[in-house]
């Protein structure tokens, strides 16, 4: 992959971004996706790429676009597969709460995880304690790890969880050890990017989430030299077909990063929609402007750019205005 594609990815995630967050704190989250989706599908035929979506909408006969193994791009090369998620959070923008993105991965192709939509167990770090976890170590072994790692007290670490039913166990565990605990609505892939951005003040992500999100996550953390590790997590006998069609023939095994993201080279790219820890929302500044603000990072050169961005948006033909 050529490295111009870094910047290239951007403007794909800017589009999205800006679309969508018209919609924020509107309550309707399906008209912001719709927005997102339909932004980001068409600037990806202005990027040179081959691409085959292996994370996106849903399947075919589910999502109208981005749908799993649609071909996006302009150009015959580089072949990568391509992992999407136009709105992450969007009930998070419907209510104008914070940590919404725009996210994309890439990978060279048969790089990326086809994960199948549902969910997974995972457990995620930074640089610092990365090599040292395992998925199914107590919470409270974990914590003692990620605190050594950090040089921290375990009563000063944060960690970041889902806040659903399935995990009141957990949480109630994470307290008992003294550690501070950080409940979120939505965003898979942003609370286990923190892991690694120093400053965010999150420790460890864990919990039970989105099997694509999860993939996406791993990329990222890939290029951020933090780790993750995953188990798929069937709910049904349906589940298990589709991972069975999938070719995931074991879906007891952990999966590793070099099982989620394969190679030697991945491009994350990712645009705030409404402000959270990493990156800033879009602001509307009047006088058809609009300001983005991106981090992109690529694995094989160990770059991270935040970018911040102008934007005249009577020039953005993708763009389509809500009333």
């Amino acid at each position: 992959m050529d490295r111009e594609l870094t910047l290239e990815l951007v403007r794909v995630t800017e589009v999205a971004a800006l679309a969508c967050a018209q919609w924020m704190g509107r309550g309707r989250k399906h008209e912001a996706d719709d927005a997102a989706t339909n932004a980001m599908r068409a600037m990806f035929d202005t990027i040179s790429i081959n691409g085959t979506v292996v994370i996106g909408e849903g399947e075919m006969d589910e999502a109208p676009m981005l749908y799993i193994g649609e071909k996006v791009g302009c150009a015959a090369s580089p072949e990568v597969d391509v992992a999407v998620d136009p709105l992450e959070g969007t009930n998070i923008l419907a209510k104008g709460l914070p940590n919404a993105m725009s996210v994309i991965a890439i990978a060279d192709r048969g790089n990326l995880l086809h994960a199948p939509d549902m969910y997974m167990e995972k457990i995620a770090v930074g640089p610092r304690a990365a090599g040292k976890i395992r998925l199914d170590d107590p919470i409270e072994k974990t914590l003692e790890i990620v605190a050594r790692a950090n040089n921290k007290r375990i009563n000063d670490c944060t960690v970041m969880i889902l806040e659903r039913d399935r995990h009141q166990e957990l949480i109630e565990a994470v307290r008992k050890t003294g550690a501070r605990v950080r409940l979120i609505g939505d965003g898979d892939v942003g609370s286990a990017i923190y892991t690694a951005i120093p400053g965010t003040g999150i420790d460890l992500c864990v919990g039970i989430g989105g099997a694509p999100e999860g993939v996406i996550a791993a990329a990222a953390l890939k290029c951020l030299g933090g780790e993750m590790q995953a188990r798929l997590w069937p709910e049904d006998d349906e589940d298990r077909a589709r991972c069975k069609e999938m070719g995931i023939t074991d879906i007891t095994r952990i999966l590793y990063m070099d099982d989620m993201v394969k190679g030697d080279d991945a491009i994350f790219a990712a645009t705030g929609v409404t402000d959270g820890e990493l990156l800033r929302g879009v602001r509307f500044t009047g006088g058809d402007m609009g300001e983005t603000h991106s981090l992109v990072m690529r694995y094989k050169t160990g770059t991270i750019r935040y970018i911040k961005a102008v934007h005249r948006l009577t020039r953005k033909p993708n763009l389509v205005f809500t009333d």
